[in-house]
């Protein structure tokens, strides 16, 4: 174990303590970013408002040139937490508490190798990764300071991933022709009737992508999450509303993907076709500009010395670094299976293990 696991569990039960669950991410300035602040004599501090809840901190030491992302938000708890979710519990060799895994072990983490390093230094701690709201990292990314590189804390066993999926996800609204169920045009005029016969295509269509492939993913996720609509079994829905998601490969175009997933609807079945968020693959680029940035990506990780870890499904906030421009990729402790869980938990020796790292890395700018 790392010297340093006392330490980043000190500062782990003081980050579990505060309350940053977004929704309804009632996050201020102060808070837990007064705590960070305080943790980190020595740096530069500037504390950004973006508004909603949505609040950033960066904190530089010299002049760096890669700088480490965590976000702070992390998911509601349920009621199925048998304990009180923001007390943290060292239980066997487990850290249990909301966001000990997602991520605010990589924070306590990064914290403990700041306090016992000198070298060249930047975090960027945010709060709006949970709501699908990139705010803060694009209100960071408006400005160029300088960076090159950036490291995304995310649970990857402590393994650098160099590729991920994007996501997009949509609203769809389906008109119908309201009247009673027993009428020959009830077929065609059921607004529900259409979101099916939309929703059998969107999965032929998926199925035609099952070959595609990029760095070890292959195939389109795809996940229809919400139908509503309709009244009554004996009444033709007159209109009904569907909201779906997808996660494409880096090669996939996701404007192409839209077309053909609007085009499955009947033609004047739909009313609306929005998409609510997007976020890029990583890398990002057409398949020409994502190959040589995964590459890139390699070399970072292979000059730092992190083992490098398989592609994974699961989005995160690195690729709209790769998109801007940084050489990107994602290391952090712990699962993903243990993100967002009830009973969430991080592995002591994953802290131990990012933690030691992080004062590598640290100590290296020295």
């Amino acid at each position: 174990m790392s010297e340093l696991l006392p330490q980043v569990l000190r500062h782990l039960e003081a980050l579990v303590a505060f309350d940053t669950r977004n929704p309804p991410r009632l996050i201020g300035t102060g808070g837990i970013f007064d705590y960070i602040r305080a943790q980190l004599p020595g740096f530069r501090i500037e504390v950004s408002d973006h508004g909603d809840g949505a609040v950033s901190l960066l904190a530089v030491r010299g002049t760096p040139k890669r700088v480490f992302n965590v976000h702070l938000d992390t998911v509601p708890s349920s009621e199925a937490w048998a304990s009180n979710p923001h007390v943290l519990r060292i239980q066997g060799e487990r850290a249990i508490g909301l966001g000990a895994c997602d991520i605010k072990g990589a924070a306590a983490g990064l914290i403990a190798a700041a306090n016992v390093t000198s070298g060249d230094a930047a975090f960027l701690f945010s709060s709006d990764e949970e709501a699908n709201d990139a705010r803060c990292i694009a209100g960071f990314l408006a400005h160029d300071r300088g960076f090159n590189e950036a490291i995304i804390a995310e649970p990857t066993m402590c393994e650098a991933v160099l590729a991920h999926r994007g996501i997009s996800s949509v609203l769809l609204r389906f008109k119908g022709e309201a009247g009673h169920a027993s009428g020959a045009n009830a077929l065609q005029a059921n607004a529900l009737h259409q979101v099916m016969h939309w929703g059998a295509n969107a999965l032929a269509l998926v199925d035609t992508e099952a070959s595609s492939r990029f760095g070890g993913m292959t195939g389109l996720r795809f996940n229809i999450g919400k139908v509503e609509g309709g009244i009554k079994a004996n009444m033709i829905a007159p209109s009904a509303e569907v909201r779906f998601g997808f996660r494409p490969l880096p090669s996939h175009d996701i404007d192409a993907l839209h077309l053909r997933l609007g085009s499955c609807a009947r033609v004047g079945a739909l009313e609306r076709y929005e998409e609510t968020f997007r976020g890029p693959s990583l890398p990002s680029g057409d398949v020409s500009a994502a190959e040589d940035r995964r590459l890139a990506a390699r070399d970072l990780a292979d000059a730092l010395g992190l083992p490098v870890g398989n592609a994974v499904d699961f989005w995160t906030e690195a690729s709209l670094f790769s998109q801007a421009g940084l050489t990107a990729l994602v290391y952090g402790p712990g699962d993903i299976g243990q993100a967002h869980t009830a009973g969430e938990w991080v592995a002591l020796d994953q802290l131990a293990i990012a933690a030691s790292n992080y004062q590598r890395l640290l100590d290296e700018t020295a």
